[in-house]
């Protein structure tokens, strides 16, 4: 037993077999208890984070008046924060625990049992040197504003606002768009019941807008935001309507008194499909129910004019006065809930968007399906005909290394509902060309099934070509093709084991869920990560999917990833939720590991607040040194490393303490 004032307790866990099955573990707790320094107690337990394997350490500190804990096992992801409460509760610091992990970083990268034995000695062997150099920290407590931020407001913005609200708090809601509703707003029937969307939206969007905890900021943007975890400011600007929404009762006057005699400006909400006026009703279930300027457009904007909308308006809601605003809001928790664009469909060439007015991107034909759409409902092609064959064509932009190399998950299902609407609303033949069908949620086999009994023609293999060309190809393998058609498409069919040509009238190109064009801006304005594929990032995969890498930030939603509906609701409720049991604990703990500057040793040269991301550091011009704001400072240590003077160290992870770990892992056993 060592003389030294530091007691050291190691344990080594089996894992089951994760560990044990792959190296000698009684070999590593020999080597610890035997070969290092301040070692007083080396155990092995087939799983220390059991609540045997808990007890054991627990006995260990008060039994062996043991000083520091280390435990060679699975990730810190995993387990760390389980075995510093084990300590906590023995009355030692928390930090007085370093993990070592050597299931990921040994017996799971070697099936070599003397190499995986060897490393996990060293390893262990860091983390003691690493321990006996830890101190003592103190975890901050802060107060959590009781406000919440909610910026997007589409199916997961409203949802996550209804249940916040509905438990009493503030909510803040921010939309760039003059309505709430998002992207669901824009859809006819919702997949695999066929449940009238709006149906089921419009009573959601008319509580938010009606709710007393809920703030509605339409056409509103974030501009910044400042504070730390629990105390957030956030800018947002706020776009001039023109129009009044507490007075502006939605009657249509101004639209029909509107000096421009036909509309001609593309409707953003028929995704260009038809026409609107500069001043105009987003759609008819918008909220707030209010006429919107497009000041772009707008000949009172541009030159003289007769302002005959506002003369229209009886009850004095128009306003040519406003102006932009930026309103701050202090909340404790956001949600970013910003929803997803549709991939481009002009830059896969071959498939003919735009060369014909037949060759519809999918909101596109969802508008066209919608009894409130530009046709009435009606499936109709340029020729306001009837079509007689239908080709669906799935996962474009999707599944392609040439743009998204992922599934978008939704693809699938609304390519068979769109199947659906043609066969109900039509004689037309329907074709839909499909990769692999992918029908995981629930229900969703069953529709497919459904779908392909009622006479839907699946075909697998993705079509290259749906050219505005009339002659088959000499090679065509398929039967000889009679009469009038607008499109031909080419597939090869894998399952028929040959390429078919086939003649179409209308083409519907099930385009991708990709991010939001403004992602990066976000990601910046909130401190957030995105992935390779840009959407933000989570905290953990799984165990921590709906957090971010910023504290009392959530994410809902589509914005994190391609989702249904069934999945985005559940997603904004457990944001909620998460958002919810800060409130309802009131305070929230700050990471203890912060950066310290020592002033003795910092030359003023403000490198530390260049180089922060988070803005922590600041420079006192008496003392002529910078110093660091713990509420704002992350953790991240990019200032430790780039401080030329050597001033800043980070606690829990000082120079001193790395340098002790290397030292462990690098010498010879």
């Amino acid at each position: 037993m060592s003389n030294s004032e530091e007691n050291i307790g190691v344990y080594i866990c089996h894992c089951g077999t994760n560990i044990a099955g792959a190296l000698d573990v009684e070999d590593v707790v020999e080597f610890a208890f035997l070969n290092l320094e301040d070692v007083d107690i080396s155990r092995s337990y087939e799983f220390m984070c059991s609540d045997p394997g808990q007890e054991m350490i627990r006995e260990d500190i008060e039994n062996e008046d043991l000083t520091k804990v280390v435990v060679a096992a699975c990730s810190p992801e995993m387990h760390e924060e389980t075995f510093m409460d084990v300590v906590d509760s023995s009355g030692l610091n928390r930090f007085n625990y370093q993990q070592v992990n050597i299931r990921e970083h040994c017996s799971w990268v070697t099936e070599d049992e003397k190499q995986a034995t060897e490393k996990a000695k060293k390893l262990v062997r860091a983390g003691v040197y690493r321990v006996a150099e830890h101190e003592p920290l103190e975890v901050e407590e802060v107060d959590v504003n009781s406000n919440t931020l909610i910026v997007g407001a589409g199916i997961a913005g409203i949802q996550a606002a209804l249940d916040i609200a509905e438990a009493g708090k503030k909510v803040y809601l921010a939309e760039k768009s003059p309505s709430i509703g998002g992207h669901m707003a824009q859809l006819d029937e919702t997949f695999p019941s066929l449940d009238c969307s709006s149906c089921i939206l419009t009573p959601k969007m008319s509580d938010v807008g009606n709710h007393p905890n809920i703030e509605v900021l339409d056409y509103s943007e974030v501009e910044s935001m400042d504070g730390h975890i629990g105390n957030y400011e956030v800018q947002i600007k706020r776009k001039p309507r023109y129009v009044e929404t507490d007075i502006c009762t939605g009657c249509g006057q101004c639209i029909e008194g509107c000096v421009f005699d036909e509309p001609d400006i593309p409707n953003e909400f028929n995704e260009g499909m038809d026409k609107r006026k500069p001043i105009y009703i987003p759609f008819p279930q918008a909220v707030p129910r209010s006429a919107v300027i497009d000041s772009e457009n707008c000949l009172s904007f541009q030159a003289d004019c007769s302002k005959a909308c506002q003369d229209a308006c009886d009850v004095e809601a128009i306003d040519f006065e406003q102006e932009e605003e930026i309103k701050s809001v202090t909340v404790g928790s956001i949600i970013l809930a910003t929803g997803f664009k549709t991939f481009d469909a002009k830059r896969v060439k071959q498939y003919g968007y735009e060369k014909s007015e037949d060759v519809l991107t999918a909101l596109e034909f969802e508008r066209m399906s919608d009894g409130s759409g530009p046709t009435g409902g009606e499936i109709v092609t340029s020729n306001d005909e009837e079509p007689e064959r239908v080709g669906i064509v799935h996962c474009v932009g999707s599944r392609d290394d040439n743009y998204n190399s992922y599934c978008s998950r939704v693809c699938c299902m609304y390519s068979l509902k769109f199947a659906q609407y043609v066969m109900e609303k039509t004689d037309a033949e329907v074709y839909n060309f499909y990769t692999d069908m992918r029908a995981f949620g629930e229900g969703y086999e069953e529709f497919y099934v459904r779908v392909q009994s009622e006479g839907a023609n699946l075909v697998r293999g993705k079509a290259p070509h749906a050219l505005d060309i009339k002659t088959p190809s000499k090679e065509s393998e398929e039967e000889k093709i009679d009469g009038d058609y607008n499109l031909l498409i080419r597939v090869e069919d894998t399952l028929a084991g040959k390429v078919r040509e086939i003649p179409l009238d209308m083409v519907i190109l099930s385009t991708a869920l990709e991010p939001q064009p403004d992602a990066q801006e976000i990601s910046q304005i909130f401190n957030i990560n995105r992935r390779d594929d840009g959407f933000f990032l989570e905290k953990h995969i799984k165990l921590a999917p709906l957090e971010t890498s910023t504290g009392a930030i959530f994410l809902a939603g589509t914005c994190q990833g391609p989702k249904d509906i069934p999945d985005t609701v559940s997603q904004a409720s457990g944001a909620a939720s998460k958002a919810l049991s800060l409130i309802d604990k009131g305070s929230v703990s700050l990471s203890p590991y912060t950066v310290e500057i020592n002033e003795e040793v910092c030359c003023g040269c403000k490198t530390c607040i260049e180089i922060c991301p988070y803005d922590a550091p600041e420079f006192d011009e008496d003392g002529g040194v910078c110093e660091i704001d713990e509420t704002l400072c992350k953790g991240c240590g990019a200032c430790v490393a780039a401080c030329p003077s050597g001033a800043a160290d980070q606690k829990g992870f000082s120079t001193r303490q790395i340098d002790a770990e290397i030292r462990g892992t690098v010498q010879e056993l």
